[in-house]
């Protein structure tokens, strides 16, 4: 009798065991799952920075309209924690820095502030963060139009898009070169409500201080959560597509352009005692081929003439 009450419990046992494989299976795959985005959730790391960066905030501000702060700010923390760029404020900080130099330029700071022109450090690269936007098809809200940057030259043009009712983020980033204006640089990124199965208990929700860094709603609420993680899926990408910046923008660019502000002669050698190619005007702008001897510098002219002229009869053109 107890051998068969045995038995009986045995095939219950079995039977229920049997029903639960599933779900064990299924929860299994569940957590592998919120490893494997967990691990998405990685910022890139750069072993050194690729130059310096400012982040420019799109021309519409489509975010508060769902109670998030601006990306501007969301980026910042990106590449601050990355380590890949160094960071310039052309945004409400420069506001303040500059009516800080008002204040130095009237007189009214303390004498040793040692506050002045040629201390601002320049961009290499700006930043733009925008949406890209989705199938009308899709359902949900959808947000469009044309949005550009322009600082110093086009930074390029972008355009934006929710999906709220399905929770789904498209993003774009766009990287340009401030001395050439050239866009070197474009990803999209891309997230959905089901990325954050993982509960948003990790990764980079894990950091904390998005508030602190003026990023607000982002880490805290469902659609700026599906909105952090597409950013971050542009970034990863841009990361690796920029791994062949030059180590120094600044030389790597052309060289700033000189204007004449003496009359003064272009010759085929660093010395007055050699041949003259022409003459040269007050006003005349001259090209800098990066070779010096001594105060010479030689240069080509808006004709594609080459010789040396001395620095003393030129300015850096404005």
């Amino acid at each position: 009798m107890r051998t068969e009450l045995s038995l009986r419990a045995f095939a219950i046992s079995a039977m229920a065991l049997g029903m639960m494989i599933p779900a064990i299976s299924s929860a299994y795959g569940e957590t592998a799952q919120e490893q494997r985005q967990q691990q998405e959730a990685e910022l890139p790391r750069c072993t050194h920075r690729l130059g310096t960066l400012a982040v420019v905030e799109p021309e519409t501000n489509w975010w508060t309209q769902y109670g998030l702060g601006s990306p501007e700010a969301l980026l910042k923390v990106f590449a601050m924690r990355s380590g890949c760029f160094g960071l310039v404020d052309r945004g409400k900080g420069m506001a303040a820095i500059q009516a800080e130099r008002a204040l130095a330029s009237g007189g009214d700071l303390r004498q040793g502030s040692n506050m002045g022109k040629g201390q601002i450090k320049a961009a290499d690269y700006v930043l733009v963060p925008d949406l890209v936007s989705k199938n009308n098809n899709s359902g949900g809200m959808n947000i469009g139009g044309i949005l550009g940057g322009f600082i110093g030259g086009p930074v390029g043009g972008l355009v934006g898009g929710i999906n709220i009712n399905k929770k789904t983020a498209d993003v774009v980033l766009t990287v340009t070169d401030v001395r050439s204006s050239e866009q070197v640089a474009m990803e999209e990124g891309h997230s959905t409500k089901s990325d954050l199965s993982w509960g948003g208990g990790g990764g980079v929700f894990g950091w904390g201080g998005f508030g602190a860094a003026g990023a607000t709603g982002y880490a805290d609420t469902e659609i700026g959560q599906v909105i952090t993680l597409a950013y971050l899926d542009a970034y990863t990408k841009l990361i690796a597509q920029l791994g062949g910046l030059p180590a120094n923008a600044s030389q790597a660019n052309e060289t700033q352009a000189v204007t004449m502000t003496k009359p003064g002669h272009l010759y085929t050698s660093p010395s007055a005692k050699s041949k003259v190619v022409r003459t040269l005007d007050p006003g005349m702008m001259l090209y800098p081929t990066g070779q010096k001897d001594g105060v010479w510098w030689q240069v080509k002219d808006e004709l594609g003439n080459e010789g040396w002229v001395s620095s003393l009869l030129v300015e850096l053109s404005k």
